[in-house]
């Protein structure tokens, strides 16, 4: 459905009747279309005016259309023919563009909602420019700043850069609380090039390729349009978790049955959300990675591991090695090592009490850079596991090039794999080439005593699971460490039927 407003400029007319033609009317047409505001100028005649000539008239308009709107309904802010006219007048200069980037998202169920929180946003933007910064509304939940020719690069940058932190905090919109996604570019415009301004202004929105926006449906149906708020409510949650302290780590035990005692823990991220409880790691760990907060979320785990290491440590308990899980955009960093020993400096702890771990897939990814990383974090001492090993395409390839300390065999071979022929058959493979090539096998998520009992025969001597213990909070993780009569009591193959028993009730 589309809704349509005209406002008719008086001073057009004027301009109509001094050039002694038909009656010019120009309209400046706002229109709303699937929740979408745009502007259109429409021009014409009064009918029946044989003397107009309508090429010449349409030239005449366009040379005061710039009067006609200086200003966007939505944002207050001047619209793009401004922005291109101070950049035809320079000829060169720098161009920066910012992009709200969840504001098509927001549109597509609460399109008034994403309105109020752009005008609000905006209206914060002119309030922290300074006043020779000119800026414009040049697109949809897009602005940009001339920066001109007198601004330099590394001044324009560092203003951009503060843009996105103010833009980004948290606003109060409609009775919520909300924090605007904002992606920031910045381009050199020169006129002698071979892209005109509008042009290159176009150019420049389009580097903006952002998969939040390719969510926004015109035609969405109610299902999705209440799957789309609650997934954009969800972000919006996540991104105030850490600073609400509503994640927390906790620890599963990592057993060394040859030598019959817990050797570590791996760090397992939780999210108590305060409205709707428990939300399981396989639905927000996703969104995490989608929405960019992976290397944020990451750290936060380190430091919170790296600190519980420490009060262990403290508590008596030595010789633990905690897991912490890194993910691809962590990885992609090449201060990695550099942040990972800060960290441990940071907590007081030497670092054969931190393990790198990842995942297959994240780990060959980049087989090249990879390797330059892992070398930073092996030469510090820190130890490297791969995850889900035997699930990739690449297994043993990158066992050869990237030299893990650790394998973990995926739970979905781990899974019965007493009773199933194939599994067994692709465990023992794994475990025979650990042992060949020195590396220490893991079998996670054993949750049997009779997967336990078939891994401890095959030559498998480190676990992770709930038949040892289900993830707990670091001092019911403490507590496990020193109940040594339990972990004997598992680790004894004869006494499996009473635990079995146990567990069952």
């Amino acid at each position: 459905m589309i809704d349509r407003f005209a406002l008719l400029s008086p001073f057009v007319l004027a301009v109509g009747l001094a050039l002694g033609v038909a009656l010019l009317v120009a309209v400046v047409v706002l229109v709303r279309e699937n929740g979408r505001l745009r502007r259109q100028v429409a021009v014409g005649v009064e009918p029946g005016d044989p003397a107009v000539d309508g090429a010449d008239l349409l030239e005449r308009v366009a040379a005061v259309s710039h009067r006609l709107a200086a200003t966007h309904p939505l944002s207050g802010l001047p619209v793009r023919e401004a922005l291109l006219a101070h950049m035809a007048a320079d000829g060169r200069g720098l161009l920066g563009a910012i992009a709200f980037a969840d504001f098509d998202r927001l549109t597509a169920f609460d399109p008034t909602l994403a309105e109020h929180m752009f005008a609000t946003a905006t209206a914060r933007l002119r309030a922290m420019l300074p006043r020779e910064r000119f800026v414009a509304q040049v697109d949809r939940g897009q602005v940009g700043l001339w920066f001109g020719q007198t601004t330099g690069e590394a001044e324009a940058r560092a203003e951009l850069d503060a843009v996105s932190y103010a833009l980004g905090e948290e606003i109060a919109v409609g009775g919520r609380n909300l924090t605007p996604q904002i992606k920031v570019r910045l381009a050199r415009f020169d006129a002698d090039g071979a892209i005109e301004a509008n042009a290159f202004v176009a150019r420049t929105l389009a580097s903006f390729t952002l998969a939040a926006g390719a969510a926004a449906q015109p035609e969405a149906t109610s299902d999705f349009a209440d799957l789309a708020q609650d997934r954009y409510a969800l972000e919006q949650d996540l991104r105030q978790a850490i600073f609400r302290r509503e994640l927390r780590l906790e620890y599963q035990p990592l057993v060394d049955a040859g030598a019959g005692r817990v050797s570590g823990a791996e760090a397992l991220i939780r999210w108590d959300h305060p409205g709707r409880g428990a939300i399981s790691p396989t639905r927000f760990i996703p969104i995490v990675e989608a929405m960019g907060l992976a290397s944020e979320i990451g750290m936060w785990a380190l430091n919170t591991a790296a600190r519980q290491a420490n009060e262990w440590r403290a508590a008596g308990l030595d010789n633990l090695r905690v897991a912490v899980n890194v993910s691809g955009l962590q990885l992609e960093r090449d201060d990695l090592p550099i942040l990972v020993q800060r960290t441990l400096e940071r907590h007081e702890l030497g670092p054969t009490a931190l393990e790198i771990e990842l995942t297959e897939s994240v780990a060959t990814s980049d087989a090249d850079h990879c390797r330059h990383i892992f070398q930073g974090l092996r030469a510090m001492g820190v130890k490297l596991a791969v995850d889900d090993f035997g699930t990739g395409y690449s297994g043993f390839s990158s066992l050869r090039t990237l030299a893990f300390d650790k394998i973990k065999i995926d739970r979905e071979f781990i899974t019965d794999v007493d009773r199933r022929p194939d599994s067994q058959a692709i465990c023992q493979s794994i475990i025979a080439l650990g042992r060949g090539l020195g590396i220490r096998v893991l079998a996670e998520g054993v949750e049997r005593a009779g997967e336990y009992a078939w891994l401890r025969r095959h030559g498998c001597h480190h676990f992770q699971g709930f038949y040892f213990a289900r993830p707990l909070s670091g001092e019911a993780f403490a507590a496990f460490v020193r109940d040594r009569a339990t972990l004997t009591k598992l680790l004894t193959v004869g006494g499996m039927a009473d635990i079995e028993t146990r567990l069952m009730a």
